[in-house]
């Protein structure tokens, strides 16, 4: 039986187009995800096992990991792919946005990777880690400060477990900029934007498809943050 991936906050954009990509291979999936949309539907027709998940709460992330130890005894890969993107306002606590930006970056991949070591190293053939981090680490952000230390925090936890589970689990990022816009920004946000880097498209999700893919089935990539910019840094 080949032992499932599981690929956290997979109901939309990057998760959704992984998961599928995977179930075309005939990779098992054990997909999460915290808003329902149709294509939670679609991922479980097609032979993901889909499981609700809020990793914004202590009490989220263990009933996530207990859920998930009952319903397999391996993995091929776990591919932290869940995020928030909650920004600093006036009408919002501070300290909650931090909370919850650490929780569902920090806490909860954390958590997992923990638990689920022994999944990992359930057989005979090597297993990844994959954190989704972003390029903000690179600069900061005025406007989304906890995000961002937060993602920084995540690229840090890849040292630390690539060391830890090393040479039975590679442990690996990949730190994407723009994919794709989402259906509300404007023309003036999009023009704006893809200035931002050399290459000066939206790319779409299949870059990052081919990046996951690409980290996987190498064996000789640990401990490393592959950037997805399109030659931001150089701008």
């Amino acid at each position: 039986m080949t032992a499932p991936i599981l690929i956290t906050g997979a109901g939309q954009r990057i998760g959704l187009a992984f998961a599928q990509a995977c179930l075309a291979k005939g990779q098992p999936v054990i997909a999460t995800y915290r808003t329902y949309r149709p294509a939670v539907d679609a991922l479980q027709k097609a032979g993901a096992d889909c499981i609700y998940a809020d990793f914004a709460t202590d009490a989220g992330i263990n009933a996530f990991i207990a859920t998930l130890t009952k319903k397999t005894d391996c993995l091929r890969a776990i591919v932290h792919n869940a995020s928030d993107w909650m920004p600093e306002s006036d009408d919002t606590d501070p300290t909650d946005v931090m909370n919850a930006m650490l929780h569902v970056h920090v806490m909860a991949p954390y958590r997992i990777n923990l638990a689920c070591r022994g999944l990992l190293e359930n057989g005979n053939t090597p297993t990844d880690i994959i954190h989704m981090t972003d390029y903000v680490v690179e600069k900061g952000s005025a406007k989304h400060i906890a995000y961002a230390a937060s993602k920084a925090a995540l690229t840090n936890l890849t040292l630390s477990f690539s060391r830890l589970l090393a040479p039975r689990v590679k442990v690996n990022s990949v730190a994407p900029s723009l994919i794709m816009f989402n259906k509300n920004d404007d023309v003036a946000y999009r023009e704006k934007t893809l200035k931002k880097s050399l290459m000066g498209i939206e790319p779409g999700v299949d870059v990052a498809v081919q990046t996951l893919l690409f980290v996987l089935d190498n064996p000789y990539i640990t401990g490393r943050t592959l950037s997805l910019d399109g030659g931001r840094h150089l701008m």
